[in-house]
């Protein structure tokens, strides 16, 4: 069941699954549905307390303006380590997807006490912005894309979804699955609050725009070798948003970080990567 857990004062909306006495996984992603209810209820079986929560400015948690935030990455981090407070938790494997990796790093960083393993999925070791000269940036046809939209009213439901699912189509990779993609979008769709007029909390569940405006301080993949827990990186073989060396150079500049490539996947975790992922995790999470 959900639940609004208040840290650094705002309300983060959490969910967990499992018995508190399993071993303990943080999951960072963008609101608490980058975990889908059947990936986190298979962890569970494996004994594992799987907690799950929104973002500021996402699903169900304190919002205020994602296109303006008046808090910074940092801010992020010290929430995701408020909330392991909060639930009486003094460590926990850490999994962070997307620009949850970034939370995620930096809780490795500045936290180190409080992750007993680390988890990348999908994500680099820099903040939005260019890519660093040694590393892949998006993909140019994904970026045409971005650059010359259709037409979407974000106020419409079924405009929303047509355009997430094409949007998903282009992220997606070879084995791309349109159904799965368009259930998962309706899913975000639907839970999203009460919306203004211009649809920005559909654009923040949907698109994590916040991370556009988002403030993020100071660089840290300098600080990448300092990380300590046992680091596993999970990327997918065709992901034009952080491509695949964005994974390699986190692999590389973390010590004795385990790199696993999903085939012919792009960005995000589609259901047929779970026979891979899952195992990985509870065998990384031991």
């Amino acid at each position: 069941m959900e639940k609004l857990i208040t840290v650094n004062g705002v309300e983060l909306c959490t969910e967990t699954f499992g018995s508190e006495d399993d071993v303990p996984v943080l999951l960072i992603g963008n609101t608490m549905l980058t975990w889908p209810d059947a990936f986190c209820e298979r962890l569970a079986a494996l004994r594992r307390f799987v907690v799950r929560y929104d973002l500021r400015d996402t699903g169900r948690s304190t919002a205020a303006d994602p296109e303006a935030p008046s808090y910074t990455l940092r801010d992020l981090v010290a929430d995701a380590a408020g909330l392991l407070d909060a639930l009486g938790l003094a460590r926990a494997h850490v999994v962070g997807a997307g620009p949850g990796g970034w939370i995620a790093q930096l809780l490795a960083l500045d936290h180190p006490g409080r992750v007993r393993t680390l988890t990348l999925i999908g994500t680099r070791p820099t903040a939005p912005g260019p890519a660093d000269a040694d590393l892949p940036d998006h993909a140019p046809e994904l970026m045409e894309h971005f650059m010359s939209p259709p037409r979407v009213d974000w106020t419409d439901r079924a405009s929303v979804v047509a355009f997430q699912v094409e949007n998903a189509r282009h992220m997606g990779g070879r084995d791309f699955d349109a159904d799965e993609a368009r259930e998962d979008i309706e899913r975000v769709h639907d839970r999203t609050r009460p919306e203004d007029e211009h649809g920005a909390a559909h654009r923040a569940d949907q698109m994590a725009i916040v991370f556009a405006a988002l403030d993020c301080g100071e660089r840290w993949r300098e600080r990448l070798p300092e990380i300590t827990a046992p680091t596993l990186v999970v990327h997918g073989e065709d992901d034009p948003f952080f491509p695949l060396g964005n994974a390699e150079a986190l692999a590389a500049e973390i010590p004795r970080a385990e790199l696993v490539v999903l085939p012919r996947t792009g960005s995000g975790l589609p259901r047929r990567t779970w026979n891979t992922v899952i195992p990985a995790l509870v065998r990384h999470t031991s």
